[in-house]
């Protein structure tokens, strides 16, 4: 008889699919990235002059950074002197009618000493902005749709034949949708409240969502090398509040992707 030819067992690997427990809302308030000039320093009174009627608020964290208001890439000079590049600051006071800022190196804290004016030669600015993502408590769900655009491109002047002739079309623009809802609270500081009041900022620069399909901590901190996210500069569209007695309070936030947003489904 011939020898039995042994087949090695080939076992498929292990797939584990996601839950909906994992993931989270992260998110950056509106109108709170703006940049200023030199002359927007104010050394005598350590105050900065931002634009008027954004959404800074007392202790939120921000830092500061130069950039090019033409490329919108990092810019080139010195920040005035008190201020550091990858530290976070925080607000400890603006003054909306006027865009006057003050802020501290500790939440709560005494206005940072500006000693001089820094440098930001034109086209380059300092700029000022909400300095990470936080986290929405008590968030129920979020949702994202993409979509892409279809362009009609048929000819005429096709052959005879004996059925009709197909539309052709081609890939056109992507566009994205989201929304989110979350549950209402008596915490004054919860972000979501936040969320539904900047619906109306008027101007909504620096909003930004972080939508965590997984997210994985390590020692403590998400670690985003091992987490799954989707991340967008947005704006935010409508909100919808359901008051009933016999339900938690809840609100549902609309928003789109001001930007193409940026996917990480990778765990590299």
């Amino acid at each position: 008889m011939p020898a039995e030819t042994l087949i090695p067992l080939v076992r498929p690997m292990a797939t584990t699919v996601l839950s909906g427990t994992s993931g989270a809302l992260y998110y950056k308030p509106a109108g709170t990235s703006s940049t200023f000039a030199p002359a927007g320093v104010n050394i005598a009174t350590d105050t900065i002059t931002v634009p008027t009627y954004l959404g800074y608020r007392v202790g939120d964290p921000v830092s500061f950074s130069l950039v090019n208001t033409t490329t919108g890439a990092a810019g080139t000079g010195t920040l005035p002197a008190g201020l550091a590049t990858a530290t976070t600051y925080y607000v400890i006071s603006y003054t909306a009618s006027t865009g006057a800022m003050q802020v501290s190196a500790t939440e709560g804290g005494s206005a940072v000493d500006l000693t001089d004016v820094g440098t930001a030669t034109s086209p380059n600015k300092f700029q000022v902005a909400y300095d990470a993502f936080v986290v929405v408590g008590q968030v129920r769900e979020w949702s994202f749709e993409m979509s892409r655009a279809e362009i009609d491109v048929t000819t005429i002047g096709q052959g005879n034949q004996q059925y009709v002739p197909f539309r052709t079309f081609i890939a056109g623009f992507g566009e994205g949708s989201g929304s989110a809802t979350f549950y209402f609270t008596n915490e004054d500081a919860n972000m979501g409240n936040r969320i539904i009041e900047d619906v109306l900022q008027r101007q909504q620069t620096g909003a930004a969502f972080k939508l965590y399909v997984d997210r994985v901590f390590t020692g403590g901190v998400v670690d985003d090398t091992l987490s799954r996210s989707v991340a967008f500069d947005a704006i935010l569209t409508s909100a919808n509040l359901a008051i009933n007695p016999d339900d938690a309070q809840s609100v549902s936030v609309n928003f789109r992707p001001a930007v193409a947003p940026v996917f990480d489904f990778s765990v590299t």
